[in-house]
């Protein structure tokens, strides 16, 4: 995420780690919140014993929009707004933290700098077929372009598998209610 934040030319602040208590989270949630603007914070937003972020952001007053999203991966994602500051809990898994920065934290820190960011998706053919069991969720699929101009699944098994990223040119949406992405089929592919 430092990365992620120092490549949009914005300046990001490390804080550190909060240990798994209550007190700490505050404290640390406290501290980002009087010295940033936007506050990205990784896991401890979800419904384990050591979770406490949603309970913090209702201690500090922080208005929660929403804790949870139909995308996969990523769900447990928090968003909270004070009167100075807006604030991102996002998933623990590296993978989840990394896809979610760059669809939805980026946009948003753009939009504040000023700055309109509208990626232009690839428009491919996909090189083989994929498919999924379960579509109640959004899901973006890491894949990679080949030299045969056709778009490739990266392996990949779930949102801590981030080394599958170092493959991936790019992701590719399969939008809820739907299972498989037929080979040929023209996809759209956000590259990252």
């Amino acid at each position: 995420l430092f990365a992620q934040v120092k490549n949009m030319g914005a300046e990001p602040h490390y804080l550190g780690i909060a240990l798994d208590t209550k007190k700490s989270t505050f404290e640390k949630i406290s501290q980002a919140i009087a010295e940033n603007d936007v506050v990205l914070l990784t896991g401890g937003v979800s419904m384990g014993d050591f979770d406490y972020v949603p309970e913090v952001f209702n201690d500090l007053n922080i208005k929660t929009k929403f804790k949870s999203l139909a995308i996969q991966p990523g769900r447990p994602t928090v968003f909270g707004v004070t009167e100075n500051c807006f604030l991102f809990g996002l998933p623990g898994n590296p993978v989840s933290s990394f896809v979610l920065f760059e669809v939805l934290v980026k946009p948003f820190v753009y939009q504040l700098m000023g700055y309109h960011f509208d990626p232009v998706p690839v428009k491919l053919p996909m090189g083989r077929t994929y498919s999924r069991e379960k579509s109640a969720r959004k899901s973006l699929i890491p894949v990679t372009i080949s030299k045969d101009g056709c778009v490739y699944p990266v392996e990949y098994h779930g949102s801590a598998h981030i080394h599958s990223y170092i493959f991936a040119d790019g992701v590719v949406v399969i939008e809820i209610g739907e299972t498989s992405i037929e080979k040929g089929d023209i996809v759209d592919v956000r590259q990252i």
